[in-house]
């Protein structure tokens, strides 16, 4: 095992570790609070486990090589976990912004118990996720791991509902307010929904294929473009698979050179692309230019 596969699996393993420990901190503080907010916040550090459940397989399939019956990897798992993450956290959503929505209306709605303690569990999930993604950020910066940086852009996001669950809790514990949790959880689930369908539109599109970031493609343009020994180019080609991106590309070359020429051209380029968009898997495909 490399170095910076055994760093992001370590970011991966660590992730896991964390989300498990939340989801059951939290399971706890739901149980002795009956705060809505601590529900919404649960909700969101399940769906956290279910990310980095999926993060670490993507580490462990990304160092796998293609095989007979996958000769393009196996990152399309990814998109599978994670159209079925979105559907998970999108029913979530929707139940706890009903619930939050029956307690607003109602006259007299359940009072909290425990605030304390469960402002001591969402203190202590925001200084664990805090430690988490400091480590997912050397990390990947150490080893350009797009997954564990999308991981840390991912717990980021929690810290705003652990820190509304907080809020919630105490003004219930001081003044006895507890509609503010049901409006806490009920923006909280707005969150969630959100969230949920931005993750399933992008694993959606990546299992239909869809082409890369267009910025992606217009780099590799460029650098097509400039490239010495490139006449021009065309037929550029790419479709997104989890992580992964693949491309394909017809450059045209000089036909009077050699074979070994032309090829050391097409290498050259392809590492280049590959330097600069490390996520891709590149193809490129070598034609005899037009004379003009």
């Amino acid at each position: 095992m490399s170095g910076k596969t055994g760093m992001n699996l370590s970011a991966g393993l660590a992730s896991v570790a964390v989300a498990t420990l939340l989801v059951t901190l939290k399971l706890w503080a739901l149980g002795t609070t009956a705060s809505l907010s601590v529900a919404a916040s649960l909700a969101d550090s399940a769906l956290d486990l279910m990310m980095s459940l999926g993060g670490l397989m993507a580490i462990l399939y990304a160092a796998r090589p293609a095989d007979e019956d996958h000769a393009f990897g196996h990152t399309s798992v990814e998109d599978l976990a994670a159209l079925a993450q979105s559907v998970f956290v999108a029913i979530s959503g929707v139940v706890i912004g009903w619930t939050a929505l029956d307690r607003l209306v109602q006259a007299a709605p359940p009072r909290l118990q425990s605030e304390g303690g469960g402002m001591l569990v969402m203190g202590f999930s925001i200084f664990v996720t805090i430690a988490l993604v400091l480590w997912q950020r050397r990390v990947a910066r150490r080893t350009g791991s797009r997954v564990v940086a999308a991981d840390s852009m991912h717990y980021m996001s929690d810290l705003l509902p652990n820190v509304g669950a907080i809020a919630a809790l105490w003004m219930s514990h001081q003044f006895g307010i507890g509609q503010i949790d049901s409006i806490v959880a009920l923006a909280a689930a707005v969150m969630l929904v959100f969230g949920a369908s931005r993750i399933g539109k992008g694993a959606w599109d990546a299992l239909m294929d869809r082409r890369a970031d267009p910025a992606i493609v217009d780099g590799i343009a460029r650098i097509a473009r400039d490239w010495p020994g490139v006449r021009g180019f065309h037929d550029l080609k790419t479709r997104t698979a989890g992580s992964r991106v693949f491309v394909n590309l017809h450059i045209e070359l000089d036909g009077d050179q050699s074979l070994r020429e032309a090829h050391a051209i097409g290498a050259s380029l392809r590492r280049r692309i590959i330097e600069t968009y490390p996520q891709c898997d590149v193809i490129i495909h070598k034609d005899v230019a037009n004379e003009t």
